[in-house]
This record gives C-alpha cells, sequence and structure tokens, in this order.
C-alpha cells in the first residue's frame, strides 16, 4: 500500500468514527454538528477545493463539483447525516480506485524495471562502472550473475543462463553461450559473460520496450473515445436538469422547497459518471498489462480493441511460420537404404558451407554419425567439382568395409543436385512431388539412388497457433511468401492455410493485403503477422500489425502496432483472449453503471428513493464497476504456469 493511501485510509477511518458518533448524538446540539462536519472535513476536505480549481481552470461540470453542490445542498435542507455519508463513501470509492489503478499499473511497473542502470565496460584494460547511453558499439561490457544486460550485443566469453520473464512472459530461463545474440533486459543468472555492444542504447531490446510501454496509454480505444465523448455532455445536462427538479415543482406548483432541493441534490449525487470514467480506461489499462505479463506489448488500447475483432489473419512465412533455417525433412531412398543416402549426400557435401549442405551433413550426424561427424572418411574422396546452378560431381573410393582389403580400390562418380543435373548426366530419376523445399537428387554413376528433401522447417507452436485461431473465430488464415509459388503452396497444404500467394515482393504483399482489406466483414479487422524489414510496409498498412519482435528487424517491431516478444505464433491466440475478455468487461461496465444509475435517477425525481440509494447508485456502481475492471490484469495462458 501506498503513502497515498494509508494517508486515505487514515481519514476514511477518522471520517467513519465521527459519523457514527455522530448518529449516535443526533439532537445533542452541538455536539451532533462538531462530529458530522469532523466527518466531513476528514473525508472530503479537498473536493471543493478541486472543484475550484477545476472551474478556474475553465472546466465546471467534473464529479468534484457535483460532490461538492450534492453535499453543500443536503447540509442547506438539514440533511447532514446523509451530506456526510455521501461524502464519506464517494472517498470510499476513489480509495478503491486509487487500490486498483495501482495494482494494475504494477505489472506495468515491473516490466519498467527491467531497464538497466549501469553498464561495466572494459576500457583501456579496466573495467569502468557507466550509464548505458554511455556506451559505444563494438566495446565490450562485462555482465556478472545477477545482473541485468545493460546492451544488446554478443557473446564473446563465458556461458549462462538468463532469466527473460520481464521481456517474454516466458518462465524457463535461456541458455545462452558464445557467439550468440543476447538482448537487453534480461537478468544474467549464473556465468560470467563478456558481450561485445551491437547497438546503441537508445536502439536497444530495452529501450524499445520501454519507449512502446509509455506510448500505450496515448492511444485510446473507441470505448474509451466514447465514454469521453459522453462524459463532457451527460454532466452539463444532469446538472441543469437537477437544477430543474429543484426550481421547477416548488415554482411552479408551490410546493416544498427541502423536499426537491434534496431530491435534486441526490439527483446529482447518483448522476456522478464515475463509474463509467474510470472503470473503461481502467478495464484497458488491466488488458495491455495482463498482455505484457504474456510477453506481448500492445501500442495502445485501440489495438487491443482491434485485436478482438480480427477475423482474417495474414502470416510471413520465413522466420514467421518456419524458423528460416534449413533442415533435412524428408529422405527418399531407392535401391540402398536411407543411411546409405544420407552417407553419400555427406561425403558429396563435405567442402561446402552452403546452407543446404550444412544441413545435409547435420542430419548426417544426427542419424549415421556422431556429433562430430567423424565417421566420414575423407580419404575416400578423390575429387569434388561443384556444377553452378547444378549440384556436385564427386569421385569417391569405394568402401573398404567387406572386401578383400589387398584389392584395387574401385573409385565411382557421385552427383548430388537439382533435375538439371540428373538430365544433364542422362540419369533416369524419379522426380519428388509437392516437396516444401529444396530437392537433391542422388546418383551413383548413372543409378539414382534416391533423394534428399531440405527445407526452412515449420515452428514447433505453429499448428497449435492456427488451431487456436480457429477456434477464436479467425475464418480466414492466409500466407504470404517470396519463396517460390510452388514451395508456399506446400507449406499452405501442410498447415491447412485457407490461401497461399508467393513469388511476392514487398510491394506485392501489401497490394494483396490491401484486397484482403476490401473483402473482411463489417466491423471485424485483419492482422499481418511477419518479423523482417521487407514486411515493415505490409505491417504498417494492416489493421493491426504483430511483428515478432524478439528476433524481428527493428524496421517491422517499428512499424507494428503489436510485438510478440517470445517469437511464438501461439501468443497471438492469447492476444486474441485477452482482447475479448477486456472488451466483454468494458461492455458489463458501460451497460450495468448506464442502467442502475438511469433506473436511479428515475426513482430519485419520482422521490421513491432518497440520498441513501444515490449513495450506492454512485459509490456502489462504481465500486463493483472497479472491481469488475480489475479482472482484466487476469489472464492465465492455455498449458502455461
Amino acid at each position: 500500500m501506498t503513502k497515498k493511501q494509508k494517508k486515505m485510509l487514515t481519514r476514511l477511518a477518522v471520517s467513519a468514527v465521527f459519523l457514527i458518533v455522530g448518529v449516535v448524538t443526533e439532537g445533542i446540539h452541538p455536539i451532533d454538528w462538531i462530529c458530522f462536519a469532523v466527518s466531513y472535513l476528514a473525508a472530503g476536505y479537498d473536493i471543493p477545493l478541486k472543484a475550484a480549481k477545476t472551474i478556474r481552470g475553465g472546466q465546471v461540470f467534473d464529479e468534484n463539483f457535483l460532490m461538492t453542490v450534492a453535499t453543500v445542498g443536503a447540509v442547506l435542507v438539514g440533511a447532514y447525516e446523509e451530506a456526510v455519508a455521501v461524502m464519506l463513501f464517494y472517498q470510499v470509492g476513489e480509495f478503491f480506485n486509487d487500490y486498483a489503478v495501482n495494482k494494475s499499473r504494477k505489472s506495468i511497473s515491473d516490466l519498467m524495471d527491467i531497464n538497466p542502470e549501469f553498464a561495466n565496460v572494459i576500457r583501456d584494460g579496466k573495467e569502468e562502472q557507466v550509464d548505458p547511453d554511455e556506451v559505444q558499439i563494438g566495446e565490450t561490457v562485462v555482465i556478472r550473475p545477477g545482473e541485468r544486460v545493460p546492451l544488446d550485443g554478443v557473446v564473446v566469453k563465458g556461458t549462462s543462463s538468463l532469466d527473460t520473464k520481464a521481456l517474454t512472459g516466458e518462465s524457463m530461463p535461456a541458455e545462452i553461450g558464445e557467439g550468440e545474440n543476447i538482448v537487453s533486459g534480461s537478468i544474467n543468472l549464473n556465468g560470467l559473460l563478456e558481450v561485445r555492444v551491437t547497438k546503441c542504447y537508445d536502439d536497444s531490446t530495452v529501450a524499445k520496450i520501454l519507449e512502446l510501454v509509455e506510448n500505450a496509454s496515448s492511444r485510446k480505444a473507441k470505448a474509451e473515445n466514447f465514454i469521453t465523448r459522453f462524459a463532457r455532455v451527460y454532466t452539463p445536462v444532469v446538472v441543469f436538469l437537477a437544477l430543474a427538479l429543484a426550481l421547477l415543482p416548488p415554482v411552479l406548483a408551490g410546493q416544498s422547497w427541502s423536499v426537491w432541493v434534496y431530491r435534486a441534490c441526490s439527483f446529482l449525487v447518483v448522476s456522478c459518471p464515475c463509474a463509467l470514467v474510470i472503470s473503461v480506461p481502467l478495464s484497458f489499462f488491466g488488458g495491455l498489462g495482463a498482455a505484457s505479463k504474456q510477453g506481448i506489448l500492445m501500442k495502445g488500447s485501440n489495438y487491443l480493441e482491434a485485436m478482438g475483432n480480427l477475423d482474417t489473419v495474414v502470416f510471413d512465412k520465413t522466420g514467421t511460420l518456419t524458423t528460416g533455417k534449413f533442415a533435412v525433412t524428408d529422405v527418399v531412398p531407392a535401391g540402398v537404404d536411407r543411411n546409405e543416402l544420407l552417407t553419400l549426400a555427406a561425403y558429396g557435401e563435405c567442402h561446402s558451407t552452403h546452407p543446404i549442405a550444412q544441413s545435409v551433413l547435420e542430419a548426417y550426424r544426427e542419424t549415421v554419425g556422431d556429433p562430430e561427424g567423424n565417421r566420414l572418411d575423407q580419404s575416400r574422396i578423390v575429387s569434388v567439382e561443384e556444377i553452378a546452378g547444378h549440384g556436385v560431381h564427386a569421385v569417391l573410393e569405394a568402401e573398404a568395409s567387406g572386401r578383400n582389403q589387398d584389392a584395387p580400390a574401385e573409385p565411382f562418380d557421385l552427383y548430388i543436385g537439382n533435375e538439371k543435373l540428373m538430365n544433364r548426366q542422362g540419369i533416369a530419376f524419379q522426380s519428388v512431388v509437392d516437396a516444401a523445399g529444396t530437392t537433391l537428387y542422388v546418383a551413383r554413376n548413372q543409378e539414382y539412388i534416391g533423394a534428399v528433401v531440405i527445407s526452412d522447417t515449420v515452428r514447433d507452436d505453429v499448428p497449435a497457433a492456427l488451431a487456436g485461431l480457429r477456434s477464436e473465430g479467425v475464418s480466414t488464415l492466409v500466407m504470404l511468401t517470396g519463396d517460390r509459388e510452388s514451395v508456399g503452396q506446400a507449406v499452405g497444404r501442410k498447415l491447412g492455410l485457407d490461401r497461399v500467394y508467393g513469388g511476392l515482393l514487398p510491394a506485392d504483399k501489401v497490394a494483396k493485403v490491401e484486397a484482403l482489406l476490401a473483402e473482411k466483414p463489417e466491423g471485424r479487422t485483419l492482422a499481418f503477422v511477419g518479423d523482417g524489414i521487407n514486411d515493415a510496409p505490409v505491417l504498417s498498412r494492416a489493421d493491426v500489425g504483430i511483428a515478432m519482435g524478439g528476433i524481428g528487424s527493428d524496421a517491422a517491431v517499428e512499424a507494428a502496432d503489436v510485438v510478440i516478444m517470445t517469437d511464438e505464433p501461439s501468443r497471438i491466440v492469447d492476444g486474441i483472449r485477452i482482447a475479448r475478455k477486456t472488451v466483454g468487461i468494458v461492455r458489463q461496465n458501460i451497460l450495468f453503471a448506464i442502467g442502475v444509475k438511469i433506473l436511479i435517477l428515475l426513482l430519485v425525481a419520482l422521490g421513491a428513493a432518497g440520498m441513501w440509494m444515490a449513495v450506492f447508485g454512485d459509490v456502489g456502481v462504481s465500486v463493483l464497476a472497479i472491481l469488475n475492471a480489475i479482472r482484466a490484469l487476469r489472464y492465465r495462458g492455455e498449458g502455461r504456469g
């Protein structure tokens, strides 16, 4: 509890005690009057002062003005007990609001704690502690166990585990070693690390996250803008209605002034729009906090609201649905066993540094050889020739195993490459259809012995993410890729996507998204999910641009409206659920607050309800709406701890 909250709690306790004493001693003058006066001032001495301040600032009709007029009016007609109770319970409602705001803000402030306070930089062979923004690109910083990573960089020495929960929402530590990238804001748990800085502080991950969080509240949702406009019109209207209620019956019908002034004061109490003005922004604030806990950073509550209305989700392929790393995804032997085919392919590719060749060697090491690949007998390789645009021609000595050791070796030709290489050599081969990647055909002499398919592998959680989007009512799932149409279609079929468009340049992706925007149902939204620098234009064009922020480029994160810090597409489903829960709470609060207030306003105007009912109509509704709004903070992703 904050110092301010403790002070308010003391004031409320003093006010409550004197109110009780005043009620008990009612009729014993002047003791009861003194008790009511002390109770009123203890609870709400600052309310008239705030009202005067806002009036001087040109804003007359706010809740402070309404409370001041209502309670002073009640005193003037002799309703001392009700006047004090209204002020006390109004402040109780404000206390609950302050507590709720601080509770929801805590998730944001926890995130703000990722800001590093210092960096240990090595200069002239000595370690020096400086502010992170003083460190230059290329300098080396030392990070000890328990310290926060101050800047983005590459580990040049040491291994450790990193706590990235504040950044990604992931509770499991991330293991890191030499040559790996490290992001600012995470906490070094054990080993000593030396890191070469690759980004200055202003461009670092932690600086960009803090900027997103700080600017999020400036972008309001439609519901928030509606409440702001509603309050500007609503408050003056009810003030004039209360004035008419106090004046017209006594003037026109000669009825009692005290009765109608009392009703007018009650009318003002219940008409205060606190429940709406407080609970709606608080709900969105809670939703943003809940999303940040899941590693989902949203740049404003307008994007949170838009996430709840998603109908179409468009994905980039490489780096978003797939890992962007080549791997052997299929081995199709013909006349030999799988291991022999992989072994011969590894011999042919062992001298190449191309990613495709490295993926063949990795598959060989995992399934045939040991982790270092030492079972490849390099002495068997007589010669290797790379044929540009076709593949590799190698000459290998026959394997000695299984034959007479004294017999002369019989070299053979090994061809590994694409269809053009097979056709060039006149080798009859069996084409692999529907391969979602690159196919390497392998032949020994003039005999075709099989094919190895190398593909960009699908991210582990993509199938669950797509299933989750379907379950949340997303009707259209689309993939756009600059890769070949055939590769895109194969991936699309594997994942069960509705539409796939391949061979696209960045401008083509924008055109496709614009066409999809024109097709989507009225009132629904379209999201584009990407990670690369070439995705920045289309991220900006979509209703909601979602960047995979952990490995995403700076340009993609800058252009996006939502950043997924974990690089897990399944977090989009969490974002939708948080958004829909938040918007649902907002709608509940709007309907509940307006409905109850209208009902009690009518009862007060008709004399069927008094000041105590008015107190419930204002404070009670506000407290209930605020407690409901706090629920937006509570969200736990399915299957997450």
